[in-house]
């Protein structure tokens, strides 16, 4: 997997859960567990490059820098969070770093880490795909 999001707490697409923190490579829910929801196999998974949400050419896709429908980003409270992307010019995507959700000093992206993006945070952030 690519190194997408260190300080999430937890993903979740469509309606099963997956932790992203880094302790939790044996949960197989957990996009660090390579034979669980982690792994490049996964019929929907983000780590498949052949999936919809892994493939770099899909537009639905964690993984195309191009994509402008990326999977949404969502807190535990229902707050937006941006879009799970790799797209450097979308405003809302987490890789933008002079946006909302990709900044490192706005309080609403998860790369800050006295916001947001609280590694201590135990609050998951849900993946949604369009």
């Amino acid at each position: 997997m690519p190194r997408l999001l260190p300080t999430l707490t937890a993903i979740v697409i469509g309606s099963v859960s997956f932790l992203a923190h880094p302790a939790c490579p044996y949960d197989t829910n957990c996009i660090n567990n390579p034979y669980g929801a982690g792994s490049p196999y996964k019929a929907d998974g983000i780590n498949n490059p052949y999936s919809q949400y892994g493939s770099p050419y899909s537009n639905k896709s964690a993984n195309n820098p191009y994509a402008t429908d990326a999977p949404k980003l969502y807190d535990s409270n229902g707050n937006y969070r941006g879009r799970l992307s790799t797209n450097p010019y979308d405003p809302d995507s987490t890789s933008n770093p002079y946006g909302r959700y990709g900044s490192p000093y706005s309080p609403d992206s998860i790369n800050n880490p006295y916001g947001a993006g609280n590694p201590y945070n135990t609050d998951p952030i849900w993946v949604v795909p369009q």
